[in-house]
């Protein structure tokens, strides 16, 4: 184990200490990164477990203000499938590879046994109260059980999503009932069709293969653990589906989910504080063109960093724009894609890294073309900016009808049941729609109210701030774990291997 620490004053003041483990891909740590932040800014020392490689990448987008926040370095295994210094899965050369991923990240549980137990067992800070880790990181809970400590899940989806994948996980039969499909314990106004499901549960009948042996084994673990972290807040998540998401962590003593989002706002890291190191001059010269721009008159249109994107699928979305006649800002990916069209003076489009908060809260953007990743979607509400939806893979689907018929801030380009190709033609009158007819001025009203109670739910008073406290003090409750880690290094605890 190596500790690096983020700031010197992290380490031996007697404080509440947490432990943080995500999974080695982008967007599934920058949210657990800014709750490191909302921790740390309540003076609680946070561990966070990573691998060397992320070391710059969390460095840069860990906030000026988290000076409790330490990573502790465990090397990543290496997997003969995987190319060597993969250690995220935005660095996949291919998607095909993941389940490889898997396997390779599985190999951390034996490291991580070993530094959890130094953890408890250090003279130098307090036993930690709990574990945050991510829901593929399944295997850490049995080493938390092992120790007595308590484990909280993270998914990174919001409550209506992981709600209805986990309902129709329970009930797979609901799947062949034809469209629309039935969800037990989902309200009954609620019209689900089988190609809004993601591929993962539709295909968890099959558990043949290592990869859905994998996922049952994260299922099973996540309704076991002691709760769920949800990036979200409840003026956000209809009741009903917040109820139905808390019935499947109920058999557990205190188990529950906390809505403790939108955690980019709660942790500090707003607009304006982010470390200045990770403004590249690039990021800074696509704000200077939004400077240019007259308020609301830009899209900007990103994809996020896991969905592999074909030329003929961006040549599309590239000719769709260019039809639309709108401004537009576009952050790509792919190094080797040529444009079909020359964006000329209306459009700019950005390589790699752009700051996407920066870029939605300016007042030149007006709206949003978005896969539909739920970071990016809490960025929009936290910016106001109603989205268009072009959802891709995993809950993308769920989360695109979560934000058109649940919530109102934004409209679908993939409407409901369709399969295939989304064409320049629909992102053409998608966008106008957005951008100058009335569904997106009513999605821009929404979203412009939304914005103000993401803001209030993580103020002093809010129910966020409210429900992270009431989460903290249930955890200061518990028995710390430390003792259990003594009687393992004494040879008294016994059982399955961890």
């Amino acid at each position: 184990m190596t500790i690096v620490a983020a700031a010197k004053s992290a380490g031996r003041a007697k404080r509440d200490h947490v432990v943080i483990f995500p999974f080695p891909a982008k967007g599934h740590t920058i949210p657990l990164l800014h709750l490191a932040s909302a921790l740390s800014s309540r003076n609680i020392l946070v561990s966070f477990i990573t691998t060397p490689a992320a070391v710059p990448f969390l460095r840069d987008h860990l906030t000026i203000s988290s000076s409790t926040v330490r990573f502790l370095l465990l090397p990543f295994p290496s997997h003969p499938d995987l190319p060597v210094g993969v250690e995220t899965t935005d660095a996949l050369p291919s998607f095909s590879l993941f389940p490889a991923f898997l396997a390779a990240t599985a190999s951390l549980k034996d490291p991580f046994h070993l530094l959890l137990r130094r953890l408890l067992l250090s003279s130098d800070d307090p036993p930690p109260l709990c574990l945050v880790s991510d829901f593929f990181l399944w295997w850490t809970l049995p080493i938390c059980r092992r120790f007595g400590l308590p484990r909280l899940v993270f998914h990174g989806m919001p409550v209506f999503s992981m709600a209805l994948c986990k309902s129709l996980w329970n009930n797979s039969a609901a799947l062949s009932a034809g469209n629309p499909i039935p969800v037990p314990g989902a309200p009954p106004a609620l019209r689900l069709n089988l190609a809004e499901i993601p591929e993962e549960v539709r295909n968890s009948v099959d558990q043949l293969g290592p990869a859905a042996q994998f996922l049952d084994m994260a299922r099973q673990t996540d309704v076991a653990s002691w709760g769920v972290i949800v990036n979200s807040f409840p003026a956000l998540e209809p009741p009903a589906y917040v109820e139905l998401l808390d019935s499947f962590y109920g058999h557990v003593d205190g188990g529950r989910s906390w809505l403790v989002g939108p955690l980019s706002l709660f942790s500090g890291d707003d607009v304006g504080h982010r470390n200045v190191k990770a403004q590249s001059s690039s990021s800074s010269d696509c704000i200077r063109w939004l400077d240019r721009q007259p308020d609301g008159s830009v899209v900007y249109v990103a994809f996020g960093t896991q969905a592999s994107i074909s030329g003929e699928r961006l040549d599309e979305v590239a000719y769709g724009l260019a039809k639309a006649g709108v401004r537009y800002l576009w952050a790509v990916r792919s190094e080797a894609w040529v444009p079909p069209v020359d964006p000329g003076e209306l459009g700019r489009i950005e390589r790699g890294w752009v700051p996407q908060k920066e870029v939605l809260s300016h007042a030149s953007v007006g709206g949003f073309l978005s896969h539909c990743g739920w970071n990016s979607v809490l960025e929009a509400v936290a910016a106001g900016v109603a989205v268009l939806a072009f959802p891709m893979i995993a809950e993308q689907h769920l989360n695109a009808k979560f934000v058109a018929e649940e919530i109102g801030i934004g409209l679908r380009l993939f409407p409901a049941g369709s399969v295939g190709v989304v064409g320049r033609e629909e992102i053409e009158e998608g966008v106008r729609e957005l951008m100058e007819g009335e569904k997106g001025r009513r999605a821009t009203k929404a979203a412009a109210e939304l914005a103000k109670k993401a803001r209030a739910a993580v103020s002093e008073n809010g129910s966020a701030y409210q429900a992270l406290e009431m989460l903290l003090d249930e955890l200061r409750k518990i028995p710390k774990a430390a003792a259990a880690a003594a009687a393992e290094l004494d040879g008294v605890v016994e059982g399955d291997q961890a």
